[in-house]
């Protein structure tokens, strides 16, 4: 009784590092799917070799290290990080450094236009028709929000 109970709970252990590692390999048929999930021939068969491999007593990275051997590295749904991925890796930080230099850069050149516009004026340089606008644009203060009962009304109503 004891033996069935070993052997049993054994079973039980090599199916769910089976599917485990089944739910992490990408069905090469399918391509969406886990091997788990596929019921593709591709899959019924990678899913047995899995299952071999356990009970042949090997562990879960060199039955992944197999599996990544005989289909690729895109058969794993994690592929690993390296040389070679690390530019789609960190793609999306260099795009967004990218990004926000440009826009540092964009902030600091009006900033320093404005200032040199200023130093023109001091040193009685014309401006352009431009230069005058965008002077005015920023010298100009806003116009004061003006305290009609209609804005107290649509505040006090919340609209």
């Amino acid at each position: 009784m004891a033996s069935e109970d070993d052997e049993f709970k054994k079973k039980q252990m090599v199916d769910a590092r089976a599917r485990n590692i089944s739910r992490n390999v990408r069905c090469t048929e399918c391509g969406s799917q886990s091997i788990e999930d596929s019921q593709a021939d591709i899959a019924i068969l990678l899913r047995k070799l899995i299952r071999d491999e356990i009970h042949s007593g090997k562990t879960d990275k060199e039955v992944y290290k197999k599996l990544e051997d005989d289909y690729g590295e895109t058969v794993l749904y994690a592929p690993k990080f390296d040389l070679q991925t690390a530019a789609f890796w960190l793609s999306p930080l260099l795009v967004a450094g990218a990004a926000a230099g440009i826009w540092a850069y964009n902030k600091h050149r009006k900033k320093t236009n404005v200032h040199i516009m200023a130093l023109n004026l001091v040193r009685g340089v014309p401006l352009t028709p431009k230069e005058k606008e965008t002077m005015l644009d920023l010298l100009t203060p806003p116009p004061p929000e003006r305290a009609s009962p209609s804005f107290w009304w649509n505040r006090l109503h919340g609209q």
